[in-house]
């Protein structure tokens, strides 16, 4: 069966009943519908919560199944009696309906209602690009009315937002040919890249949401001073707007594990993290939370460490990092078409990719970790056998497990393997920089120590960009969040494997005072993407009934 037709197929329970198991009240539940819940209740995490992430190697073509592997992990710790929830992101209509598909699992090991989730879902994604296009008009009226903060229009740096890959709005003009306007340029970011998604995700409730949302940076005036949304007023009415979507979703696993399903900002242009709410607040309710960081460990994971854990006091319990036989052999140059059939010499050239991850994550973050093979049924055991022996080399076990076709079942070792590593000692964990790093340095380490750079190079733009920042704000201890592409540890897609001796090229860096971070572009990096030739929005169907067909 395909992916939809093991959803339809799956019975669901009433939401009411996942978060009587949860331990969750009646009176902290409001649904949509009948497999939809907001929970109101707050977080209040236990002291001996155990907290679990799932990243993976470099994304391919052929799939990692991230998603898939922290739904069925979740589901396997259950099944060996090991209270767990899962934390995970909101899927955007861009990858929907672009080249990605859908992102709530797969096979037996799916978050439900599937086709919900990812679409419309509770109306979360909404709700952050109204607010975010409402302060985009307010910031256009109060230029109209009088200009009385100065702002200048050609120094407006807060974008407008859409959750559609449309590369026609990287670059717009408003107010064109319009009489007692402004006309002055513009442009989209995907919803999920803007900067209301990672406010959204990092406030910890609805005054930290309105002094998040009063910080943001919208303009400069034409005397070079910052405005800011509160110098608008905004905060309020986008608080408005957002209260709903503060509360984070309940729905169910196929194996009916409870999932907090809540934001999704990307992890190659944003930090890539579900909400901190969410995650404390499974934290809360079980003894075990599943999470998973967008992308490779590069940018998710790197992005989950050190800027979500450092700004809300997390600290992972052990990483899982998922790997596929298909993908390593891609990494490793074999024929993107050809990647059914064994080929060791592939398998072992794409290696160092994993090992790379590995090594970060054991060596910089100092966190014990395992390596979850997500199994292909056209895997030979002499290429599982090659992973387990490369990853044993460096003191880690590797997995493998069959969670699309058993669901939990096919995790149980996995998660008897987790289950014991944290019980280790994870008091040694650490940043890949200190806060108190400049700028340039937090760039580097991450760069050096993360990626396998020798170093990095700031254009003219990027200098300029930091010089004007740090004349006005106090960026000092911001994080930094490096927006690059997700295939290849440098900021050229084509650099497969494990490179090094790179100079990574930063072209602009730009500041993100709600959030908490700065934002360093690299490479080609845009904030936001492009349709395919032949997008799966051109590929689904819906009968006269609602059924859909090729959501996933």
């Amino acid at each position: 069966m395909t992916d939809i037709e093991i959803a339809r197929k799956s019975k669901l329970k009433h939401i009411s009943e996942i978060a009587k198991t949860l331990g969750v009240s009646a009176d902290n539940l409001e649904l949509y519908g009948n497999y939809k819940a907001k929970i109101t209740a707050k977080p209040n995490p236990r002291k001996k919560a155990k907290l679990i992430l799932v990243t993976a190697i470099n994304p391919t073509s052929a799939g990692e199944g991230k998603t898939t592997v922290s739904i069925g992990l979740a589901d396997g710790l259950n099944l060996i009696g090991a209270k767990t929830c899962l934390a995970l992101r909101e899927p955007s209509l861009g990858p929907v309906f672009g080249i990605k598909g859908g992102a709530t699992g797969g096979g037996y090991s799916q978050i439900l209602p599937m086709e919900d989730i990812n679409l419309h879902f509770t109306g979360d994604f909404h709700a952050i690009t109204a607010a975010n296009n409402l302060l985009c008009a307010l910031i256009d009226n109060s230029i109209f009315q009088g200009n009385k903060l100065n702002i200048n229009p050609d120094r407006v740096v807060f974008n407008r937002t859409l959750d559609v890959n449309d590369r026609a709005l990287r670059g717009v003009l408003v107010n064109h040919g319009i009489k007692n306007t402004v006309e002055h340029g513009e442009k989209f970011n995907i919803t999920a890249a803007c900067e209301i998604m990672a406010v959204l995700s990092l406030a910890d409730n609805l005054a930290d949401l309105k002094k998040r949302l009063g910080n943001i940076l919208v303009a400069y005036t034409y005397d070079e001073k910052p405005v800011f949304a509160r110098d608008l007023q905004a905060q309020e009415s986008m608080a408005i707007l957002l209260k709903d979507a503060l509360l984070p979703n309940l729905v169910q696993t196929i194996g009916g594990t409870p999932a907090f399903v809540h934001c999704g900002p990307f992890a190659n242009i944003a930090h890539g993290c579900n909400s901190v709410q969410a995650t404390k607040l499974a934290m809360t309710y079980t003894q075990y939370t599943v999470t998973e960081a967008g992308f490779g460990a590069d940018l998710g994971a790197e992005k989950f460490l050190d800027v979500k854990c450092r700004m809300a006091d997390l600290k992972p319990n052990a990483v899982v990092i998922v790997a596929t036989v298909r993908a390593l052999k891609l990494n490793g140059g074999a024929d993107k078409d050809n990647l059914t059939t064994e080929d060791l010499k592939a398998l072992n050239g794409g290696m160092g990719n994993l090992l790379r991850h590995v090594e970060n994550i054991r060596s910089v973050y100092r966190l014990p970790c395992v390596v979850a093979i997500n199994r292909f049924t056209s895997d030979t055991d002499s290429e599982i056998n090659a992973i387990k022996t490369a990853v044993e080399s460096l003191g880690v076990a590797a997995i493998a497990c069959d969670v699309w076709s058993k669901g939990g079942a096919g995790a149980v070792d996995l998660a008897h393997k987790v289950t014991a590593l944290c019980e280790e000692d994870n008091s040694s964990f650490s940043f890949a920089y200190d806060s108190t790093d400049g700028v340039v340095e937090k760039i580097r380490k991450v760069a050096t120590r993360i990626y396998g750079a020798k170093d990095i190079e700031l254009s003219d733009n990027a200098k300029q960009s930091l010089e004007r920042l740090s004349n006005v704000l106090d960026i000092s201890k911001m994080p930094v969040v490096i927006a690059k592409t997700q295939y290849s540890f440098s900021d050229d897609p084509t650099l497969l494997g494990a490179p090094s001796g790179f100079v990574l090229k930063v072209r602009d860096i730009e500041y993100r005072g709600g959030a908490g971070f700065l934002v360093v572009l690299a490479g080609n990096m845009l904030l936001m993407p492009g349709l395919s030739a032949t997008p799966n929005a051109v590929k689904m169907t819906i009968d006269d009934d609602g059924t859909i067909d090729g959501l996933y």
